[in-house]
């Protein structure tokens, strides 16, 4: 596998050389660019140059002024807005595979979604306000493995709405009032057992109390079947879930319901008890169907990349600089989800695109790439 250069590891002489060639290849690019109007050209001699420099932000959330600080060092005086351009047309051109890889995310009938934060500078001010990455994945049992992140410039349900587009699976989140729109056109709702179980773990943890403790401990009996049935197939997975599972939850809220008629309206305890009581449909439907995992965990695991990123990044300049970072980390975190390295997934992908066949270019994408 193409090992990835770190800019950190590198000595003077090699920054000297790698910032020499990109440089000397823009100036190249800007020649021809003068004649012809075709950026394809630019996306060819920027190839290796490029897959490093978004490795090394979006991989490993080293965020451009430092890049540029790290060349300057070694006497090399590359501008941030230089290395800033050469993200963004890379990332235009990178576009189309993020939409085919949205649409194949979109083909399969059970999704993971989940958001998080990510602050944004507000048009026209010079102060930021809270923006939203949101994550859409690919469940631990489906053969294809993707994500794809969808920037918006806030956490208004219209943004899943407007992602999901029509289609209408089966949607593994949390109790966000954002999805609800789509749970009245069609989607049906799968709650997440993680969330439930983690009110429990928090009540015990604040007070030891006795109740959390046998409420995690039913619930640890349900993650133990998902355990014993991970690499099950989706209908032997369900089977066992009946004969193991059912009863569980069955005995787990009928000790619920009787332990909220003993417990104070407004307490700590009675609020973990209803979180699990009001949405008991929702938590228990992943009975149903083997290939329905038993709670969210998988994209909180695929969108924890944006919250290591933020500290570094700080914010992004606008809706269009995040849109960009969101497109370039969905076939970066797809990749890895695939057991690809960033860069030479980058690297290659940014040698061929120019040249493939429109009709071959789902054979770049991360779940079907191939090293050439």
């Amino acid at each position: 596998m193409t090992s990835s250069p770190n800019l950190d590891q590198m000595t003077p002489d090699q920054l000297g050389a790698l910032a020499a060639q990109a440089l000397q290849l823009q100036s190249q690019v800007e020649a021809v660019s003068r004649k012809i109007q075709n950026d394809e050209i630019l996306i060819e001699q920027f190839k290796f140059e490029i897959a490093l420099l978004k490795r090394q932000k979006f991989a490993d959330h080293l965020p451009l002024y430092r890049q540029a600080k790290i060349f300057g060092r070694a006497g090399l005086a590359i501008a941030r807005s230089t290395l800033a351009q050469w993200v963004g047309q890379t990332g235009v051109r990178l576009q189309p595979l993020v939409d085919a890889l949205r649409e194949a995310v979109l083909n399969r009938g059970v999704i993971h979604a989940d958001e998080t934060p990510v602050q944004m500078l507000a048009p026209g001010e010079k102060k930021t306000h809270r923006a939203y990455v949101w994550a859409y994945s690919t469940t631990p049992f489906s053969a294809l493995k993707a994500v794809v992140y969808d920037f918006s410039p806030s956490r208004a349900g219209e943004h899943a709405r407007n992602f999901l587009g029509d289609w209408s699976g089966k949607l593994v989140c949390d109790d966000f009032a954002g999805y609800k729109a789509g749970f009245e056109q069609g989607i049906t709702e799968i709650g997440c057992m993680a969330h439930a179980r983690r009110k429990f773990f928090d009540l015990h943890v604040a007070n030891k109390s006795q109740l959390a403790e046998q409420a995690l401990h039913s619930i640890s009996g349900l993650y133990e079947v998902e355990r014993q049935t991970r690499d099950m197939s989706n209908e032997d997975r369900w089977r066992e879930r009946q004969e193991m599972a059912v009863p569980i939850l069955k005995k787990l809220h009928d000790w619920m319901l009787a332990q909220r008629g003993l417990v104070p309206n407004g307490s700590a305890t009675a609020k973990a008890l209803d979180y699990s009581l009001k949405r008991w449909v929702a938590l228990t439907r992943y009975l149903d169907d083997g290939a329905v995992p038993i709670d969210n965990n998988q994209v909180e695991n695929q969108i924890r990349p944006w919250a290591l990123g933020r500290s570094n990044w700080l914010f992004a300049g606008s809706l269009r600089s995040g849109k960009r970072p969101a497109a370039i980390m969905s076939l970066i975190q797809s990749a890895r989800m695939n057991g690809h390295d960033p860069y030479a997934y980058l690297k290659d992908v940014l040698t061929r695109l120019p040249t493939q066949r429109a009709s071959e270019s789902g054979q770049l994408l991360p779940h079907q790439w191939v090293l050439a």
